[in-house]
């Protein structure tokens, strides 16, 4: 079993500052992606969704979250097996992710985000991301799944200190 470790880190994108993270996988890009995409695949790490993606929109419920509800989620863009980005739950104060996927050398490295409405979210939302991105990595290569607690609150620390680039800081 692998010893966890925080690895989030800020980027500030057009549209926002965001909590990122990269992920190195030996495979071919088309199974990370798979895993990322495919309903089944996705409910041994996060969560699954209905409905096609074809529409523009989908249902996802998060499977490992306590009393969480199904969440409309809009596809603002797919590009298979490269990237997409997508918006969840209600108005403004909605979920903004995107993964951007690049093969190279045998090895995938996906880079995950979520753009954050305050930067004191990352306290909680980067333990979570680093949870579920490690249960992607151990689902995927059949190991033993992490368990929350090695994640929330010992990397809480990390992402309260973490620097806000210049430009996001009002």
């Amino acid at each position: 079993m692998m010893t966890a470790r925080p690895t989030g880190h800020y980027a500030l994108k057009p549209d926002g500052l965001y909590l990122q993270f990269d992920r190195l996988f030996y495979a071919p890009i088309e199974d990370v992606w798979y895993h990322l995409t495919n309903p089944t695949a996705m409910q041994a790490w996060v969560g699954t969704y209905t409905g096609s993606p074809a529409t523009g929109g989908v249902r996802f419920k998060m499977t490992f979250e306590e009393g969480d509800e199904w969440q409309n989620v809009s596809i603002l863009e797919c590009a298979p097996p490269h990237r997409f980005l997508a918006d969840s739950g209600p108005g403004p104060n909605g979920l903004r992710v995107f993964c951007h996927l690049v093969e190279g050398g045998g090895m995938t490295t996906l880079t995950f985000g979520q753009r954050l409405q305050n930067p004191a979210d990352a306290a909680t939302m980067g333990p979570g991301w680093d949870f579920y991105l490690d249960r992607l990595a151990a689902a995927r290569a059949g190991h033993e799944l992490p368990v929350w607690e090695q994640y929330y609150p010992a990397f809480a620390p990390h992402y309260r200190e973490l620097s806000v680039p210049d430009a996001a800081r009002h």
